[in-house]
Formats: structure tokens, C-alpha cells, sequence
């Protein structure tokens, strides 16, 4: 039925919206055989993407193809561009604009959709990287569950401190949900994403990440390593694979969060894509991270901008393909299709001003929330690309208890000792 609905209205709307999007932006592409292809890098959105793509053909004309590798972003491009077979669209990460723009990016300046948005990225001057998304981290909650076993109003203000939380997973666990929370094993979930916070809410985020790759960051007494891997453990005690959490497989414990058999998991507002594949209530929603800290970060979600298209520049890609491409990022920001795609579909959360955002899903509504609110803490986008592997391996022995705290902040330690910083 969702497919159904999405191509009826592409087709409805498609011809009008790409003729007064081309003419706003210099003639426009009307089909007549033009085939462009898209990278994603973002695997929670591919079966959508491949479904909006086909209905996108069928309504202009214009052939759309979609790849996703899962290889890291660097390799997978720097082999296609070595095969000079670039897509005409790159999804990628914001260190990755910064890598590529200069020798592989279309300018983007003069586009419409540029007065929009405060996440654009610009390199040397130039409007080259379109913010997909705004993405954030946190701890989801599942406050129907909660509320079932409290008897009281969820309220996640009221549990910022890791003593409040802890207090809470406690009564929950007396009232019957022995083990409420869940922990994603996956490295990119622990490497990428709780591991990040603890430099991204260092006071000076630079100054320590150079202390790193200098060898004289002494990680294991840093009162923000401290505070997440106390916190860290809380949810590793009350996790409900603990005698297993290698084994936990993604799905099970989504589903057990979104069935409310679990209360808590950490995780971002992309989970929301796996979430609704549930019986999920509708009452959920994401916090920020407890912590016993003084220092403001437990009111705050940490994200921003996530994901970015470019297109491509160089010859391999024809004048009529980059119009197509730039009709195609019009589409998403002004044509209500394109909005619902990104928003319904997708489930992500817009970046832009003038998106209609009533279809968020709850997670996502949450996050928009603290972003309106400017209660987001930047992401830090200048991580080698092995960081997630390495570091996540790390911290998965972390989960597995096969190290210490000291024995994790040595490994992490040495990986940055032995790594070159990432030019920005």
C-alpha cells in the first residue's frame, strides 16, 4: 500500500513539480531517457530508496538507480572514481565533503534550496555538500512500558543524572522488568556513536582529539570517559542479553523495545526505520544520555547534520545528468512528495526550514525538539575511517567483559597514538 500511495502521488504531482523546479534553476530535466545513479551510505534507508527511485523513473523519465556498498564511504569512492565511474549523486559523511568537494564536487551556490537550511556544507567558498538529514543520539525510551510498571508519568528530564536513572532501572526491575535495557553490540553503534560522545563532549573537542594522536591524553582519568563508561556499565548490568550481549542480534533487541519487554536502549532516531517493522507503541521517544556530570551535556542529544549528497563534476557525468541530479534534490526539499519520501518513508528528520515535518515518527519528533531548541551537541566529523572498526572492536571486548575499563582506555589510546589526523 505504501508503494502504491507514494507512486500515485510522484505521478500526480511529478511532471509540474520538475518543470517549475528546471525552470527556477536553469531549464530543468524532462526525462527523454536520462539515467543518473545515487550512492547511499545509509543501509536503514535503502529498501526505501530503491522503491522511490522506481516510481521516480515512472513518473519523469528519468532513469534512477540506486547503489549501496558496505564498504567505508573512502574506499568504495575512491575506487569508483579510480574506474572513472563516479555516481552522478554521492551520499556520504561530512569528512568525506571535505575530502572530496574540491576535485569532485558540483557548486551548489546558486540553488534555491541553499537559503533554507543552516547545514549546507561549503568548501573553499562554495555551497557543495546538500544536508540530507539531522540525526541525533541518545537513549531511546519506551515510556508506555515504563509507565506501565511506575504507575506514573515518564518524564526525561527527571532522569538526567545516572543516579536518577539507575534508581529508575531499578524500580523497574522490582516491578517486574528484570532487565530493562538493551545494548546494539554492532561496532559501528559502540565505535561510532557512544564511544564519539565522549570526545564530542570534551570542553575543547579539538584540543583533546590532538591530545590523542599526541600520546598524552590520559583517557582513563578523563572525568567524561568516566561519567559514559559509568553510565555505560548501568545499562550493561540491567542489559537483557547480558550473559550473551555478543550474540544480541539488532533486530531482537529492537523489537523488545518497541514491544516494550525492554525500556531502554541507546541508540539514534535511525532505529526508528527498524522499530516500526514492530508491534511498537507510539509512546516513545529519545533522551539524552544520563551522567553524573555538572557540565550540561546529560540535557542535550548529541548530532546535526548527517549524511550529504554531492554531484559529481567531472566528465564522466553530462550537463543534462547534473540537471537531473539538481532537479532531483529540489524535488526532496519543495515538492510535497519529496518531503513526505524523506520524512515518511525514510524517517529521517528534515534539514531543511520549509519541510513539512507533521510525519516525523516519535523518535524523530523528539530529536527536532532538542534541534528547535538548540540542544544539540555537534557531531565531531574528522574521525579516521578505521576509527569504527578498531575502536568498536575494542569496545565490543568492553561489552564481552574480556577487558577492563583501564585495559579499553589503553587500547583506545593506542589506536589514535598510531593514527594520522584527518586534515580539516
Amino acid at each position: 500500500m505504501r508503494k502504491k500511495a507514494l507512486a500515485l502521488t510522484l505521478a500526480a504531482v511529478m511532471g509540474l513539480s520538475l518543470t517549475a523546479c528546471g525552470g527556477e534553476e536553469g531549464g530543468g530535466s524532462k526525462g527523454d531517457g536520462v539515467s543518473i545513479t545515487i550512492f547511499n551510505s545509509k543501509v536503514e534507508v535503502q529498501s526505501q530508496f530503491e522503491e522511490m527511485a522506481e516510481e521516480y523513473t515512472k513518473a519523469t523519465g528519468v532513469n534512477v538507480e540506486v547503489y549501496y556498498s558496505g564498504d567505508t564511504v573512502a574506499a568504495h569512492m575512491a575506487t569508483r572514481y579510480s574506474s572513472n565511474d563516479p555516481y552522478t549523486i554521492s551520499m556520504v559523511d561530512a569528512k568525506d565533503i571535505y575530502s572530496l568537494a574540491g576535485e569532485h564536487a558540483v557548486d551548489l551556490s546558486g540553488e534555491k534550496w541553499v537559503e533554507n537550511t543552516d547545514y549546507a556544507i561549503s568548501v573553499d567558498g562554495k555551497v557543495v555538500g546538500f544536508p540530507v538529514c539531522i540525526e541525533a543520539r541518545g537513549i531511546i525510551y519506551n515510556a508506555e512500558a515504563i509507565e506501565g510498571i511506575t504507575g506514573r508519568e515518564f518524564k526525561p528530564e527527571e532522569y538526567k543524572t545516572l543516579d536518577a536513572f539507575k534508581g529508575l532501572l531499578e524500580e523497574l526491575a522490582a516491578g517486574g522488568m528484570e532487565t530493562p535495557t538493551g545494548i546494539m553490540k554492532e561496532d559501528w553503534s559502540l565505535g561510532a556513536h557512544y564511544l564519539c560522545e565522549v570526545y564530542e563532549e570534551q570542553e575543547d573537542v579539538e584540543g583533546y582529539i590532538s591530545s590523542l594522536h599526541a600520546g598524552s591524553a590520559d583517557l582513563a582519568n578523563n572525568a567524561k570517559w568516566n561519567a559514559k563508561m559509568d553510565t555505560f556499565d548501568v545499562l550493561k548490568q540491567y542489559n537483557y542479553a547480558a550473559s550473551s550481549p555478543i550474540a544480541a542480534e539488532r533486530e531482537v533487541t529492537e523489537q523488545n523495545l518497541a514491544e516494550g519487554k525492554i525500556a531502554f536502549m541507546f541508540g539514534g532516531n535511525w532505529d526508528w526505520s527498524v522499530i516500526n517493522a514492530y508491534d511498537y507503541s507510539e509512546k516513545m521517544g529519545m533522551m539524552p544520555v544520563p551522567q553524573n556530570t555538572s557540565d550540561g551535556t546529560n540535557e542535550k542529544l548529541v548530532g546535526g547534520g548527517s549524511k550529504y549528497m554531492f554531484i559529481d563534476s567531472s566528465e564522466n557525468t553530462s550537463e543534462e545528468q547534473r540537471q537531473a541530479a539538481k532537479d532531483f534534490l529540489n524535488w526532496i526539499v519543495f515538492e510535497a512528495d519529496g518531503n513526505a519520501f524523506l520524512t515518511k518513508e525514510c524517517a529521517l528528520v528534515p534539514a531543511f526550514s520549509n519541510m513539512d515535518a507533521a510525519a516525523l515518527d516519535p523518535l524523530s519528533a523528539s530529536v527536532k525538539k532538542y534541534a528547535d531548541e538548540g540542544k544539540l551537541i555537534d557531531n565531531y566529523n574528522y574521525f579516521p575511517d578505521d576509527h569504527l572498526s578498531r575502536c568498536g572492536a575494542s569496545f565490543q571486548k568492553y561489552l564481552a567483559d574480556q577487558i577492563d575499563r583501564a585495559g579499553f582506555a589503553a587500547e583506545i589510546e593506542s589506536y589514535w597514538s598510531a593514527t594520522t589526523p584527518v586534515e580539516h
